[in-house]
């Protein structure tokens, strides 16, 4: 196993991680930053307001996005197997 493949293979898992969660942190932040402008605009300062809307929004994106999340660590998955093999 060389260093070019090691890093190759971290390269890659840093790549996936970041197009797997993107989706998601970016809408619970759009959420968070929607809900704060709404509490400034109005001077409602409950704490939990903050909370139900980006737990409401981040479950109907993870419904929507986990069959291509999935997807997306399946292949990478089978790019390590194949590197695997590769190597022996």
């Amino acid at each position: 196993m060389t260093q070019e493949l090691v890093l190759e293979i971290m390269k890659n898992s840093i790549w996936t991680t970041a197009l797997i969660v993107g989706p998601i942190l970016i809408i619970g932040l759009m959420a968070g930053l929607s809900v704060g402008v709404f509490q400034a605009i109005t001077q409602i300062q409950e704490m939990t307001l903050t909370f139900i809307p980006k737990i409401i929004l981040i479950v109907l994106a993870l419904a929507i996005f986990l069959p291509w999340m999935i997807n997306k660590m399946l292949d990478f998955t089978r790019q390590i197997f194949e590197m695997i093999s590769a190597i022996q």
